[in-house]
């Protein structure tokens, strides 16, 4: 295994498969833009290395494979700083969410345990995805008034319904089988099985080898929960979803309408903007390009910092939003977060057309 165990990403090659570990276990492996880093130059000398047939990522500890990006760094940079760190943080993370869809060799991602905003990012590109039962996926970014990142909105406009509404506005965590069905894995395996599933991987292709240890899942709640997802989350307004929510008849739609009142209005109004928007620009790499966009615009938003405050430095769990309510907020104030960046422009969908060109 190459680097001590204090490196934050791990890397070791056995048999056919090589390994990256995220190794921050006690931060819940949570990334930083070091480790963004050494993931793509691990994945830069293998896929050079023909002795390397298949990719496999998992977590460090018990708890989960990635709880996010490491947000203290991000909210120092936003309340302290001039936000350079941050927004060449996020350059280099996007670049890797685009570069693991395109990987060209098995990268199988092992989701187990919490998974939640950029762990969703290095894992749900990937070709071969791989849920447990103890797996708790989420993009809770509204809760710290940002707009989902990582390819998450490209992700979740690709599920069915409006099931990807619903998650990009809530924040609402998923086990293994609504995973699925969203799209944001492929296989269940028992966490049982996990030790013979990389075992096997050194020996074996990765579909065969996943194929081996692929399970039923246990049973979700989102394909019983369509028919009040759909029709309220239908609306062409954050505040007529929220209405139709409160007004359903079903006590978790209620409940949902309350969940997502608590969230950032401005971050919930930009995340429906950038979800209708992803569902018609089509390209992951388009959709990364409009997410830096957001991304910057969000670490110049008073609801950012005083999000990750709430939640993650002082966990009063009281974040005081400004604007406070969805009515207050302006279709400008949404529009900012799509503004163009000129010279700044991430250009990852520029980039991957030329490369498209070049190969046809």
């Amino acid at each position: 295994m190459s680097g001590g165990t204090g490196d934050p990403v791990l890397r070791h090659t056995t048999g056919r498969a090589a390994h990256l570990v995220l190794n921050r276990p006690r931060a819940l492996n949570a990334l930083t833009h070091e480790m963004v880093l050494r993931i793509d130059e691990a994945l830069s000398e293998w896929e050079r290395d023909p002795a390397v047939e298949t990719v496999v990522l998992t977590g460090a500890g018990e708890r989960g494979l990635c709880a996010g990006g490491d947000i203290r760094v991000v909210h120092a940079d936003a309340r302290d700083g001039d936000g350079t760190a941050s927004a060449a943080f996020w350059r280099d993370e996007y670049r890797l969410n685009a570069r693991i869809a395109r990987y060209p060799k098995p990268y199988v991602a092992v989701m187990d345990g919490i998974v939640m905003g950029g762990g969703v990012g290095v894992s749900a590109h990937g070709g071969v995805r791989v849920v447990t039962e103890r797996s708790v996926i989420a993009m809770p970014e509204t809760g710290i008034g940002f707009v989902p990142d990582v390819g998450g909105t490209h992700l979740l406009s690709r599920a069915p319904g409006e099931l990807g509404t619903h998650l990009a506005l809530t924040g609402a965590r998923v086990g293994a089988a609504d995973a699925l069905l969203c799209g944001l894995a492929d296989h269940h395996v028992p966490s049982a099985a996990l030790p013979d599933l990389l075992a096997d991987l050194a020996v074996l292709p990765a579909a065969e080898a996943v194929a081996r240890h692929t399970r039923p899942a246990p049973p979700g709640g989102l394909a019983a929960a369509r028919e009040w997802i759909d029709a309220c989350y239908g609306a062409d307004t954050v505040e007529e979803i929220a209405g139709r929510l409160a007004s359903h008849g079903d006590p978790a739609a209620k409940e949902t309408a309350e969940t997502l009142l608590t969230k950032s209005p401005t971050a919930v109004k930009a995340t429906l903007a950038a979800m209708r928007r992803a569902r018609v620009l089509g390209s992951l790499e388009a959709v990364l390009d409009q997410e830096y966009r957001s991304s910057l615009a969000g670490l110049g938003s008073h609801d950012l910092v005083e999000g990750i405050r709430a939640q993650v430095v002082d966990k009063d769990r009281s974040p005081r939003w400004s604007p406070a309510t969805l009515a207050e907020v302006t279709d400008a104030d949404v529009e900012r977060y799509f503004a163009p960046l000129g010279e700044r422009e991430l250009g990852l969908a520029d980039a991957a057309e030329g490369a498209d060109a070049g190969a046809s």
